[in-house]
């Protein structure tokens, strides 16, 4: 999986592409907190349920199902997140599901469960370049560095590039009215 601090990634750089008039403050916060939310099952682990239950981690939280019920359930704390209930609905989607689409992405763990309820199947993307991260403390030591390193390259950068462009779009939009 990617690191606690790389799937905030994704909100982030929709929300500088779309800009606060469509991605208001308290909505970025709560896909900030979308698109961590799968990784709460890794409480399994001291609860010995087992990685490969659709319990374990990256099981059902990590499905387009989960990503769908929590932007169901968020929307209905649209006014409050300052959104229409679609643009709500839409952004904790997108941001939940971002997590299992990531760590499809790593090279480590045993796959995501992105077709549960449906399938138990675990799920990889067939391109698999970001360095699975070591759960736990064992991030802060050697073995973290390369962890990082891979996410800012195929993370972060791509991600800091539609940000980008999404902003430069909307600022060449303000000057030409």
């Amino acid at each position: 999986m990617p690191t606690l601090f790389t799937h905030p990634a994704v909100p982030l750089a929709l929300a500088a592409a779309l800009g606060t008039r469509r991605i208001p403050p308290r909505l970025l916060a709560a896909g900030i907190v979308a698109a961590i939310l799968p990784d709460a099952d890794v409480v399994t682990f001291s609860l010995r349920i087992p990685y490969d239950s659709m319990l374990g981690h990256r099981g059902f939280t990590h499905s387009v199902a989960f990503a769908a019920a929590i932007a169901v359930v968020a929307s209905v704390g649209a006014r409050w997140l300052k959104a229409s209930v679609a643009a709500t609905a839409l952004f904790l989607f997108v941001a939940t599901l971002s997590h299992p689409l990531l760590d499809g992405f790593t090279n480590g763990g045993r796959g995501v469960a992105l077709g549960w309820p449906l399938s138990d199947a675990r799920w990889f993307a067939p391109f698999r370049p970001v360095q699975v991260s070591p759960i736990g403390t064992h991030f802060f030591s050697a073995r973290g560095v390369p962890v990082i390193v891979s996410e800012l390259l195929w993370i972060w950068l791509p991600c800091a590039a539609i940000g980008f462009a999404g902003w430069m779009a909307r600022r060449r939009d303000l000057d030409h009215r």
